[in-house]
């Protein structure tokens, strides 16, 4: 027994994330924010970057978005209903490392466009 709230639709949601992401890639939609505003957004690159990643090129992944190596620990974050360690301090530690990484990540590639 699972003590997971909403397992199912959490999974539900995934797998419709995976399906809208395939869809946008296979009608080749690039990044939508940055359709519309002319910059990227926080998380363009992610994908490729991603996508690296499954294929172990590790440097590759790192170079299209630093902070790719995060997405697994957020989604069992966000799986797991926010309690991804059992310390309060170390759950919320993790969240403003990771937010950090972002928002320092992002700062440096609109400096770079």
């Amino acid at each position: 027994m699972m003590s997971i709230k909403h397992f199912k639709i959490k999974i539900a949601a995934t797998i419709a994330y995976i399906l809208f992401l395939v869809l946008m890639w296979r009608l080749n939609i690039g990044c939508l924010w940055q359709a519309v505003f002319d910059i990227p957004c926080i998380g363009c690159g992610m994908t490729r970057a991603c996508l690296s990643a499954i294929k172990l090129n590790f440097a590759s992944a790192f170079a299209y978005h630093p902070m790719f190596w995060s997405l697994p620990m957020l989604y069992f974050y966000i799986l797991k209903d926010g309690l991804l360690f059992k310390n309060k301090f170390l759950n919320y530690s993790l969240l403003a490392v990771i937010a950090a990484g972002f928002i320092i990540s992002y700062i440096y590639k609109l400096i770079n466009i």
